[in-house]
């Protein structure tokens, strides 16, 4: 059942024009009276007629008219290869720069998880170098995190256990360490202003 309140569209001239047909008109402020026996709010609309006013457009299809036109099946393929080709290039030029270097590990759904951790911590000030202070993007973090959760709502019995327990792990560990750091940042803004340290006397 939906909590959307229902309201009612009442043609004011309309009514009017009922009841002079079968009773007396009525005063205008007996119009402008609101009824009673309704039993939720009511929406009274007076001018333009309902018949006559413009529809709206929805703005979901509106939405959807400006979205461009997915790739197909064959564009797709085709785009997948050559990025494959140019990226198996990129890394065949840095191999021979660099021959002691093995060869590149196929990217896996762990990696993604990784990535917005590693994110999410440095934004909290992890990884600052000793002696600094650490850099803190707060709001910044909280999007990481609410990203981390959509992608564990979308995926949700599409993942491997450990893929699964890894998400969770990750996700537990940075809504905790930002629980910590907002408790910090509302400690220190409840605590009063220190009073300058007193001047002394010439």
């Amino acid at each position: 059942m939906s909590d959307t309140p229902k309201f009612t569209v009442i043609d004011r001239r309309k009514k009017a024009g009922e009841e002079q047909e079968n009773q007396q008109p009525s005063t205008p402020a007996e119009d402008s009276a609101p009824e009673e026996s309704s039993g939720g709010p009511r929406l009274v609309v007076n001018e333009p007629k309902p018949e006559t006013a413009p529809e709206a457009p929805p703005a979901a299809a509106e939405a959807e008219e400006e979205l461009p036109q997915p790739p197909t099946a064959q564009e797709s393929r085709e785009q997948k290869e050559a990025y494959d080709a140019s990226a198996q290039r990129l890394e065949d030029l840095v191999r021979a720069q660099n021959p002691a270097m093995g060869e590149h590990p196929p990217i896996t759904f762990e990696h993604l998880v990784q990535q917005f951790y590693v994110s999410a911590m440095i934004q909290m000030g992890a990884g600052a170098q000793e002696g600094q202070r650490p850099r803190v993007d707060i709001l910044g973090a909280r999007t990481t995190i609410d990203l981390l959760g959509v992608l564990a709502e979308k995926t949700r019995g599409n993942l491997t256990p450990a893929e699964d327990s890894t998400l969770q792990s990750v996700l537990f560990e940075v809504r905790m360490a930002f629980l910590e750091l907002t408790n910090m940042i509302n400690m220190q803004a409840m605590q009063p202003p220190q009073p300058p340290p007193p001047q002394a006397k010439r």
